[in-house]
């Protein structure tokens, strides 16, 4: 795919097939997660991916139980073709069973942290949708951790402790039979020229 077609085709995905994504197809994510600009050049995302489903579930399950926010309206929501946690509060896990996680983390006490791993991400979801996979964003990544369970993990997983969860990236198949969301219209006031 052209990569300003991938732009306009790329959706989230919140409905995720069981499959797990094949070993090569995950290599060319990552790599373009490796390759995305960061501040200075400093390289200082670290990529955890988790393609556990236990691990997966619990963790969204603590971050779905750490998720403070108002529900939404008839006339706001994030998705009405795939909700999220804000629009169905029967959805009990934040990673919507995608079987491969990935947690972005950062350094904590530097001034971009959450941009690089915002850009990181954003390469990732692009490579994603050209590969054929789904992806969702998920930001505040730290709440998935805020629980004894998932302070062991980032123990067993080895994540220093000037590191903090900025994001989950969620990957998977989509789910057979869904329609590919459609894009909500482009609001063009936002240019501003000058």
């Amino acid at each position: 795919m052209d990569i300003l077609q991938t732009i306009l085709h790329r959706r989230s995905i919140r409905r995720f097939d069981t499959r797990q994504i094949e070993e090569e197809t995950l290599q060319k994510i990552l790599q373009a997660g490796l390759y995305a600009p960061s501040a200075g050049g400093r390289q200082g995302v670290i990529f955890a991916v988790s393609q556990n489903r236990e691990v997966n579930e619990r963790l969204g399950k603590i971050k779905r139980a750490n998720s403070y926010f108002r529900m939404s309206t008839a006339t706001r929501y994030v998705s009405r073709e795939q909700p999220s946690i804000v629009d169905d509060a029967k959805l009990t896990n934040a990673f919507y069973d995608a079987p491969t996680v990935i947690t972005l983390f950062a350094p904590k006490d530097f001034l971009f942290a959450a941009e690089d791993c915002a850009v990181a991400a954003e390469n990732m979801m692009l490579a994603a949708d050209a590969l054929g996979v789904g992806s969702c964003y998920i930001g505040q990544g730290w709440t998935a951790f805020a629980a004894p369970y998932g302070q062991d993990i980032l123990r067993q997983w080895g994540i220093r402790t000037d590191y903090y969860a900025v994001m989950q990236l969620l990957l998977g198949y989509p789910r057979p039979g869904d329609a590919h969301p459609q894009a909500k219209p482009r609001n063009n006031a936002r240019v501003l020229r000058f």
